[in-house]
């Protein structure tokens, strides 16, 4: 017993108090089942048990005027919002936004500790709000205030749905991390890093950089001909041209061209368009990282250069009109300027220096 409760960092009292109390008597011994146990203290934990909000009506009112409150100017006046209707393009139900103070579940149970510092009676957890607002029969609050949230939505999402959201396809071994010193360091060309920048009606061009020397490389991703004109098919290819098996067959396309000790190693972000990485590996021989989650900073050379881009490229126009001449221009373009990291040389002129 304890060494037991040495190793779940508790008293060997409260180990003891466990198999007295949770213990299976059925067979007339005390023989402890993690099951049985279970059952126990969830019978226990039952009880006639009334939600906060519903018999405190100070914290009702605190709660539902932070939630659905009126928004108002620093001399009191009332400010009137924008309407922000559902369009539908994101999955689930969800309602109009309303506009109000909108404070989040977790923003008013934690001020409730600096507008009421003495008053242990006004506070509440935010999963308690969040229980107010979807669970039937806690219904200190309408459902209707879930409008007044930021998301809007009317069913709240399981939190096993929730852990899931990771990249299927991203492995510990092959995170940013994990990359080799020589990558991280720029002494030796051939470590890349990639991205996509996306324009108008989700037209896309791929970037490749070089890291040492800042050579860049555009990928060239036409829609499919069936793009706004047919339903895309579940499960299948990315009408938009820039789905998974597009961007490993540009990258394929281009960065065989190159020689062999240019082919070292293709950084990227999380983005589902690198799905197919392991078979990219397959063709290219390029060992494919990926950054952490939010985290561009990591692709900073490749960050840098899209912004370069968008000199061609703005933002907000259709993309798909650059065919691969106008992208070989500009690849050019871009390779011919010289750069102050470079000691004024171009990337043309640096990537040259190491293949000779």
């Amino acid at each position: 017993m304890c060494e037991i409760a040495r190793e779940l960092e508790r008293a060997p009292s409260t180990i003891s108090r466990e198999l007295r109390r949770n213990a299976a008597t059925r067979g007339g011994g005390l023989e402890y089942r993690a099951t049985t146990a279970q059952w126990h203290a969830d019978r226990s934990a039952r009880r006639p048990k009334p939600a906060k909000l519903a018999i405190n009506k100070a914290l009702q009112h605190y709660v539902h005027h932070r939630l659905a409150g009126i928004v108002a100017a620093p001399n009191g006046a009332a400010v009137h919002g924008p309407d922000v209707p559902w369009k539908g393009r994101r999955p689930g139900r969800r309602q109009h936004r309303r506009w109000a103070t909108a404070w989040s579940p977790e923003q008013i149970a934690r001020r409730l500790r600096l507008d009421f510092p003495d008053d242990e009676t006004m506070r509440i957890s935010h999963e308690a709000i969040y229980q107010a607002l979807y669970v039937q029969g806690r219904g200190a609050l309408r459902r209707e205030l879930t409008a007044c949230l930021r998301t809007g939505r009317a069913l709240r999402v399981p939190r096993a749905r929730s852990r899931g959201r990771g990249k299927s396809f991203v492995d510990p071994e092959i995170m940013i991390s994990q990359r080799p010193a020589e990558a991280v360091d720029r002494a030796v060309p051939g470590h890349w890093e990639g991205d996509l920048i996306l324009g108008l009606d989700s037209s896309a061009i791929g970037t490749l950089v070089e890291r040492t020397t800042r050579f860049t490389i555009l990928l060239h991703l036409p829609r499919m001909p069936s793009h706004g004109s047919e339903p895309r098919a579940k499960n299948g290819p990315a009408l938009a041209g820039h789905g998974a098996e597009a961007v490993r067959d540009a990258i394929t396309r281009t960065i065989t061209t190159l020689p062999e000790q240019l082919r070292l190693s293709l950084t990227w972000d999380q983005g589902a368009e690198m799905a197919q990485h392991a078979n990219l590996r397959i063709d290219t021989g390029l060992r494919v990282y990926f950054c952490d989650p939010h985290s561009p900073w990591q692709r900073g050379t490749n960050e840098n250069t899209n912004g370069l881009l968008r000199q061609y490229f703005p933002k907000g126009t259709d993309l798909s009109l650059h065919g691969v001449d106008n992208l070989a221009a500009v690849a050019i373009a871009l390779n011919a300027r010289p750069r102050k990291t470079l000691g004024w040389r171009t990337p043309a002129e640096a990537l040259d220096q190491f293949l000779r």
